[in-house]
């Protein structure tokens, strides 16, 4: 469900290489792509899952999360079906494995690596379309090279993809600089909703559902990265009321604080830096519960340290 831009670039990337080999490749996805990654449906077809059987087919490969509940609507049919289910991602699993084999490295800085490394083993040339679809698992995980999962692999890949013709100047563009005129009345109305809390080291944002005259911010990110930025803040928590009435929580942190530990109390997970929950509403008691929890952490945290 609402895949990201590691997800999407890691299908684009994994369908290229396979069709290389001679195989039947289906994309289908709980969600649509979101629009800024729309360049890379110009090659490749991302179907959106309508109801129904699956296709028939041998092999279903999950690819950016170990969890099955992340399937959303696929998740009854994607049982039923006979076909070997392979997991490929980079995120912390916690409980039972239900998959037939899986390939899953946490240190990896996004699942678009992984991928570029069974195209490796395969002996698969990376074509463009494959390249770009890499290229942008890796930029929008690693926010474009400035979050601390980037390390040498990382930049060794870009290298390569970038000899392979790739642009990231018109990359970015495509990724970043093309947000409507309404996304910066978002912004501004999330961050007015800011408040900061455990001597200015939390900072949340609780946002209601969009009211007449408003502007929603289904993505959290550009809010997300400004308040990280505020110097004494090691936690930011985001709480997005959805229509139907469940919470969204986004939530990252700087340096010792474990956000995957904090979202998996409340039925998410992620990774340690990044993650996220979708919780029963309503907000206000949300917000209640989370900030409790995320204080007593970092409170476990400073005891530790001394």
């Amino acid at each position: 469900m609402r895949p990201d831009g590691d997800c999407i670039g890691a299908q684009t990337a994994l369908t290229a290489v396979l069709e290389a080999l001679g195989k039947e490749v289906w994309i289908i996805n709980p969600d649509p792509i979101q629009p800024q990654l729309d360049f890379l449906a110009q090659e490749t077809t991302f179907r959106v899952y309508e109801g129904g059987a699956l296709p028939v087919h041998d092999v279903s490969v999950m690819l950016d999360f170990c969890e099955l509940e992340r399937t959303g609507p696929l998740k009854a049919p994607l049982v039923a079906s006979s076909s070997k289910k392979l997991v490929i991602d980079h995120h912390l699993f916690h409980g039972q494995p239900w998959w037939d084999a899986a390939y899953v490295d946490a240190r990896a800085a996004a699942t678009g690596l992984l991928v570029h490394r069974i195209a490796r083993e395969l002996g698969v040339e990376l074509s463009t379309r494959a390249a770009q679809g890499i290229y942008t698992s890796i930029v929008t995980d690693t926010g474009w090279f400035k979050y601390s999962n980037t390390d040498a692999e990382t930049f060794r890949v870009a290298s390569e993809l970038v000899a392979r013709g790739v642009e990231p100047a018109r990359m970015f563009g495509s990724i970043y600089q093309r947000n409507s005129r309404e996304q910066p009345l978002g912004v501004a109305r999330a961050l007015s909703r800011l408040r900061y809390a455990a001597d200015g080291r939390i900072a949340m944002i609780d946002l209601p559902q969009a009211g007449a005259g408003e502007v929603d911010l289904p993505d959290g990110d550009d809010v997300l990265d400004l308040l990280r930025a505020v110097g004494r803040v090691e936690v930011v928590l985001f709480l997005r009321e959805l229509k139907d009435g469940k919470v969204k929580l986004s939530a990252r942190s700087k340096s010792e604080f474990d956000v995957n530990r904090l979202a998996r109390g409340f039925g998410g997970g992620g990774h340690a830096k990044a993650s996220g929950a979708t919780l029963a509403g309503p907000l206000d008691g949300v917000r209640e519960r989370l900030l409790a929890a995320a204080e007593a952490q970092l409170g476990e945290l400073e005891s530790e340290a001394r």
